[in-house]
């Protein structure tokens, strides 16, 4: 009786082990980001234009919408049917992993797509001056604001007549930051946190400026809203 008794109060000093060491999780899990989408939701939603198109230096309305309506939400629309898909396959055992393979890869090429679109028109609408701790911070990364400037410009010219993207990015692993080449939307540094993102595949400046991409390029840097990319430096390197 004694050794029965003993096991249940060892039990139950396990299971309030058990319980209290399961309750902070559970807070955590009941604090943490309210509006988390299961993995496989298919619900996401065009981001509307933060800026008149109207209005650009050198980039016409008419760009911008195809761009806008066209590409991005083409990817939107894409990722919210890959997803779909994904969904409906977790449950097919018998799918070949080569199949589930095609689908994992186009999950990967459209998130990458439609967050890059994201991050590309929310930067733009400004008056292309580098201001707050960003610049600084560039100036002391490259040397000059003006070295990095011509370096990223590089960078992006390196993938015209191709596609890709040119990245600033802050990488929290070397904490440091780069300007970086990236022959598709899959391509990204490891831990880079994208701070100015670079669209240079041709329907970003085709219907302006034909071939001429470095003409879109000074075009584009005329219109950085650099408030967005300092905001964006900042958040990287509080975390």
């Amino acid at each position: 009786m004694t050794n029965l008794s003993r096991r249940d109060a060892l039990g139950s000093i396990a299971l309030g082990v058990a319980a209290t060491a399961a309750a902070p999780v559970e807070a955590v899990a009941q604090t943490g980001p309210a509006a988390m989408a299961p993995a496989f939701s298919g619900g996401h939603k065009p981001k509307p234009l933060g800026f008149d198109p109207t209005k650009l230096t050198g980039i016409s309305e008419k760009l911008i919408r195809s761009h806008w309506e066209n590409n991005y939400q083409g990817s939107v629309k894409a990722l919210n049917m890959v997803e779909g898909r994904l969904g409906a396959a977790m449950a097919d055992r018998d799918l070949p992993p080569v199949i589930y393979g095609d689908l994992k890869r186009e999950e990967l090429h459209r998130t990458g797509s439609v967050i890059l679109h994201e991050l590309y028109f929310e930067q733009l609408g400004g008056n292309g001056q580098a201001v707050g701790a960003i610049r600084d911070a560039l100036a002391r990364s490259h040397g000059s604001f003006e070295a990095w400037e011509a370096e990223f410009r590089r960078t992006a010219m390196a993938l015209a007549g191709g596609s890709g993207w040119c990245i600033l990015a802050y990488n929290h692993y070397t904490k440091s930051l780069h300007n970086y080449w990236a022959w598709d939307h899959t391509n990204g540094p490891i831990t880079g946190v994208p701070l100015l993102v670079l669209d240079m595949y041709e329907h970003a400046f085709a219907i302006d400026y034909g071939a001429a991409a470095a003409k879109y390029v000074d075009a584009f840097m005329h219109n950085i809203d650099w408030a967005v990319v300092n905001a964006r430096f900042g958040a990287a390197i509080a975390t």
